[in-house]
């Protein structure tokens, strides 16, 4: 049981994957709650082709591809506000023209395609010192920022338009946000993978939104709920020889079908409402 632990590269890869499900089950709540999961989907392909841009200038990976997060994420927002155009389809053209970007430099410069192969389905053998040293810093940066910013964020997630008119600055709080979730999606991408990444961000909150009505509990539950998966689905994809990525996240859709199953027999025994509502969180939160 405990061989893996031996191994140098095992244990880097264990304290990543679990500081990652960690960081991801905590903004998750926000994406969650704020609907946004497929802002999270998208980015995480945007990011990728900021990734393979960084490469290829020279620029530090985690600087390069954090920024063109960012921008990806500005750019969505301004489409939206300034075009009349629906965010879905902002989303679909600024990430996916930059999803193509990085496979159209990836087929003309094949010298790095396994890099960046890893990069897309998660490898936790390459998981390096700076790797790590960079998700330690994002994570507490993250956190500072959600202790910092709690009723700010609070209330841009709740009450959007009453923020606006209170004056609060919903513009430099969604701004720090997507600059939050770039740099969440970019230190994620080494241990779960560009393809897998909205799962390891959406699925620990949905599980947490099922088992309480709480907004703090369900900060903790989710975040506690992405460090367990992110541990355990290393350590099970070391006996099974599958990717990281791929292990973790079956691992939380697994534990989201025990809980999708025991709240539906709890709700049927309580004569309450179905598990399907509470996982589209029409059971108002109390925050």
């Amino acid at each position: 049981m405990l061989e893996p632990f031996s191994y140098d590269f095992f244990v880097k890869g264990l304290i990543a994957t679990t500081l990652v499900g960690a960081l991801c089950g905590l903004i998750g709540v926000y994406i969650v709650l704020r609907r946004m999961a497929y802002v999270g989907h998208g980015l995480s392909h945007a990011v990728f082709g900021g990734a393979v841009v960084s490469y290829v200038m020279s620029i530090n990976f985690f600087i390069g591809a954090t920024v063109w997060g960012f921008v990806s994420s500005v750019l969505i927002i301004l489409t939206t506000r300034k075009r009349q155009i629906a965010t879905d389809s902002a989303i679909g053209i600024v990430t996916t023209a930059s999803f193509a970007l990085g496979v159209a430099i990836i087929s003309r410069y094949n010298t790095f395609t396994r890099d960046f192969e890893a990069a897309l389905i998660g490898n936790m053998l390459g998981v390096s010192g700076g790797d790590l040293l960079a998700i330690v810093v994002v994570t507490v940066l993250a956190v500072l920022f959600f202790i910092v910013g709690y009723k700010l964020l609070l209330f841009t997630t709740f009450d959007p338009e009453a923020a606006s008119f209170y004056n609060v600055p919903t513009g430099w709080v969604d701004a720090f946000f997507s600059l939050v979730l770039a740099a969440t999606i970019v230190v994620s991408m080494q241990v779960v993978g560009v393809t897998l990444i909205a799962a390891a961000i959406v699925i620990p909150p949905v599980i947490a939104r099922l088992l309480t009505h709480s907004f703090r509990k369900m900060l903790i539950l989710s975040t506690a709920l992405g460090a367990f998966c992110g541990l355990a689905g290393i350590y099970v994809s070391w006996y099974v020889d599958v990717s990281s990525g791929a292990s973790v996240v079956l691992f939380a859709a697994l534990i989201f079908l025990i809980i999708l199953a025991y709240t539906g027999l709890r709700d049927r025994r309580r004569g309450k409402v179905t598990a399907e509502k509470y996982s589209r969180g029409s059971e108002p939160l109390h925050l």
